[in-house]
């Protein structure tokens, strides 16, 4: 294994495998971590400045002619193979599906007795379906054109992108019209199951960027579509959210390094009240003195939002700050091959269903969306009802803020923390919004999905600049045959 040319010394890997112990194995790691001297009779494995003797363990005196053992990518290659072939004796199941699938990536017909032997043990399910493929892919070298054609069906089946490499090398060097026509099949069926998944992962990306969009969108489906106000801070409601999350983050990771996997669930209700409070405080001390002004409402939102950019800048600094996913939240779903729904994601659209259903609960179920609703389509007799208007429209514009608290803090997840993460948003918001009809819940979730789909579509096509033009014109010819968006008010709303 350390003496000769590169093919003699492969071979011998191969044989030695078969019967590895852990002196094998020891040795084996040995040669890959270049620490093996040798001169034309003997073989020293080197600990240190120290020589031992590859079989017995026993030191040695290194002779002077001990040159260092070189190895070339080939043996290289083989010797990664031969490591993960030792492993497929692991007790740990996902160390045994590793080295099935480095095996894979390196086919050779000599370790097919050590496959099988391994598939014969085998109990694990998505490890004896990796070591199929393996020993496939290790029938694809034969020279038998039988078991060629037998490897070439197999994976057929099997759709991994992981194997079409392989099998268009197989294709280029293949002299058998069977087989070829086999392996021809085989690569037409990976890449029909590739497009599949493309395709599935266009839509999830279009029903996630939706779902952020949304929930970008809720708090100011409050506050501009039932109050009518326009709102140029949201975008900076939703960066309190974030940073508040980063806090909670902070806080955890110094207090509580133990149950940091769950700081998130803690950040939650904090974001919301962070930016609730917020919230109404700006309506309490700028907003009330403004309904019924939308222009005055624009300027001044527009200036508190410079401020709070400002003040957040001289607090955590102008960099983005980093906020790290939970461990439960980290990775993905496999669905596909090439298909991996990351959990993140996965969370986010279902924090987003959370928050729709809680919101519309709240708005046509409580007293306090009763009040909301009173007040916004008839203030006069809100109030000659004893509803305390003033105080119903500091909760309801608190509610807005909060649910924009709770936008940074799903989107604190899935990109950068920093003072401007709300001006990414804040038009979009409000395209949203007004594209599903102000004031309705239905058409602002039929907004955001719409907008997000149609983005990811389109930007497989154009580029993600084009597509984000291409949404603007909809948008703005959409609203000019439809101002009153998707969903149009009706009734006493609308008279309101």
């Amino acid at each position: 294994m350390a003496i000769g040319d590169s093919e003699a010394r492969v071979q011998a890997l191969n044989q030695a495998v078969l019967t590895a112990d852990d002196r094998t194995r020891a040795y084996i790691d040995a040669l890959a971590d270049d620490s093996v001297k040798a001169n034309e009779k003997d073989v020293f494995v080197m600990q240190g400045d120290q020589a031992t003797d590859p079989v017995t363990g026993a030191k040695l005196k290194l002779p002077e002619d001990a040159d260092d053992v070189v190895n070339n990518n080939l043996v290289r290659s083989a010797l990664e193979a031969a490591k993960a072939a030792i492993q497929l004796g692991s007790a740990d199941a996902a160390e045994r599906l590793d080295a099935a699938a480095a095996l894979m990536k390196e086919p050779d017909e000599s370790r097919l007795p050590l496959i099988d032997k391994a598939l014969a043990a085998e109990h694990d399910a998505r490890v004896k379906a990796q070591l199929e493929k393996a020993r496939a892919t290790a029938l694809l070298a034969s020279e038998d054109p039988v078991k060629r054609l037998a490897a070439a069906q197999a994976l057929d089946q099997s759709r991994s992108p992981d194997i079409k490499p392989l099998l268009n090398e197989q294709l280029e060097r293949e002299t058998d019209p069977q087989v070829k026509t086999a392996l021809q099949a085989a690569i037409s069926h990976i890449d029909a199951g590739l497009a599949w998944g493309e395709r599935l992962g266009v839509l999830f990306s279009g029903i996630s960027l939706g779902s952020i969009l949304l929930l970008a969108a809720l708090g100011l489906a409050i506050t501009y579509g039932l109050m009518g106000v326009i709102n140029m801070a949201h975008g900076e409601l939703i960066m309190i959210g974030a940073y508040a999350t980063y806090v909670t983050q902070v806080l955890f990771r110094q207090y509580l390094p133990g149950a940091f996997d769950w700081y998130l669930v803690a950040a939650v209700p904090v974001s919301f009240m962070a930016s609730a409070l917020v919230g109404a405080a700006l309506e309490r001390g700028v907003i009330r003195y403004l309904y019924g002004r939308p222009l005055e409402t624009l300027l001044a939102t527009w200036g508190i939002s410079l401020i709070l950019m400002q003040a957040t800048r001289s607090i955590f600094g102008a960099q983005n700050v980093a906020v790290e996913n939970p461990a439960w939240m980290s990775g993905g779903l496999q669905v596909l091959p090439n298909l991996t729904l990351p959990w993140n994601r996965i969370v986010i659209i279902a924090f987003a269903v959370a928050a729709l259903l809680g919101v519309a609960w709240l708005i046509s179920r409580t007293r306090l969306g009763l009040f909301v609703r009173g007040v916004t389509q008839n203030r006069p007799m809100a109030a000659c009802m004893g509803v305390n208007t003033a105080r119903t429209d500091m909760y309801a514009f608190s509610l807005g803020s909060g649910i924009a608290g709770l936008a940074g803090c799903a989107l604190s997840q899935v990109g950068n923390v920093g003072p401007d993460l709300g001006q990414s948003y804040i038009v979009d918001s409000f395209m949203v919004v007004v594209l599903g009809g102000v004031g309705q819940l239905a058409g602002t979730v039929y907004a955001a999905l719409g907008l997000g789909l149609v983005n990811k579509l389109l930007e497989g096509w154009t580029g993600a600049v084009l597509a984000k033009i291409a949404v603007l014109i909809f948008i703005i010819v959409f609203i000019q045959k439809r101002p009153q968006g998707i969903f149009a008010m009706k009734g006493r709303s609308a008279e309101a």
